[in-house]
């Protein structure tokens, strides 16, 4: 048993680095400290609403929405990760959290930039992660996959079971163009090695109210690998198992800037367990209360976390190439 997991991690590494060659990356817009290669912007996206079961036609495309948020377009087919929009003031960014705050979703920006999805990946469901995915649900019709806390929760906002999907870490989902690997991850740890709002649901519970009803109900990671394009991590909180991303091998990883310093060698355990990705973006650094408007609004603590982070992920793994997104940016690696 042993040497056919070594074997099919060699064959993921042989698969990366030959889908990626050079890691030519192409965007519009990069941040100064992102790249040292000239961009190219890239084209809108459309809005034409395709068939699920279609096969990919086009170009495939990455457009973060701040947090941990992103939209995946891969041809005429789209998927979303932690699609968080509303962007609404609990106080969390003034030294003024309310636990209280109710949860609103601003329909008009979400439908502004929802046009389509055929899937839903949610990491965790802390409100700035899983709040509009029930909305984005109803709307499009989109299979939402998440824990068992994200589908309880699902039920809960009236989403039909036979639209919500939990996963626990381990699946290998088939979409015909693309797949996702679902992983077992963990959620990052306060000042008090602890964190916001813990606890799951085991049972559809009733119609959350306020930001605390919506617990971080355990915590998973993606991987999307693309047929002829490339493999990439999504993770919306800053801990990892390295045990669980053993032969995962990303071109590109998406890492989740770290608030705190309770993860011991974050970092470094993270570039080592992913294999040293080609490129590395980090998320979960911008001021999430505020509108998603270019360029992104950041504290001057959390700017000190990305240039913290920047600064461990070139030592720990120099070869990476360092990508600083901007919001509703077309990347293309």
């Amino acid at each position: 048993m042993p040497e056919n997991r070594t074997s099919g991690i060699d064959r993921r590494r042989l698969l990366r680095d030959a889908a990626v060659g050079t890691a030519a990356v192409s965007a519009g817009g990069l941040a100064a400290v992102a790249l040292t290669t000239p961009a190219q912007a890239a084209p809108p996206a459309t809005a034409s609403v395709a068939a699920s079961t279609g096969r990919r036609r086009g170009a495939v495309s990455f457009r973060w929405w701040g947090t941990s948020g992103w939209r995946i377009d891969i041809g005429d087919r789209t998927v979303l990760v932690d699609p968080y929009l509303s962007r609404f003031d609990t106080g969390l960014f003034r030294g003024a959290f309310d636990p209280a705050t109710p949860l609103q979703v601003d329909t008009a920006v979400v439908d502004r930039h929802v046009d389509r999805a055929e899937n839903v990946l949610v990491t965790h469901t802390h409100w700035d992660h899983y709040n509009d995915v029930p909305h984005i649900a109803g709307r499009t019709g989109a299979r939402v996959f998440g824990t068992l806390t994200a589908y309880h929760l699902g039920l809960a906002y009236g989403v039909p079971a036979g639209q919500l999907s939990p996963v626990k870490g381990g699946e290998v989902l088939d979409f015909g163009d693309y797949t996702v690997e679902v992983v077992s991850s963990l959620h990052s740890r306060n000042g008090a090695y602890s964190l916001a709002f813990p606890g799951v649901r085991v049972s559809p519970p009733p119609m959350p109210a306020t930001i605390a009803d919506l617990p971080e109900g355990d915590t998973l990671a993606y991987q999307i690998r693309v047929a002829g394009g490339p493999a990439v991590f999504f993770m919306g909180a800053s801990d990892l198992d390295e045990r669980n991303l053993a032969g995962l091998a990303p071109d590109v990883a998406m890492v989740a800037s770290a608030a705190t310093t309770s993860t011991a060698d974050y970092v470094p355990r993270l570039m080592a367990a992913l294999d040293h990705p080609k490129v590395v973006v980090p998320v979960h650094w911008d001021n999430f209360e505020t509108p998603l408007t270019n360029p992104p609004t950041v504290a001057p603590s959390d700017r000190k976390r990305l240039d913290d982070l920047i600064a461990a992920v070139r030592k720990a793994s120099p070869r990476s190439r360092v990508v600083v997104p901007e919001y509703h940016t077309a990347y293309h690696f």
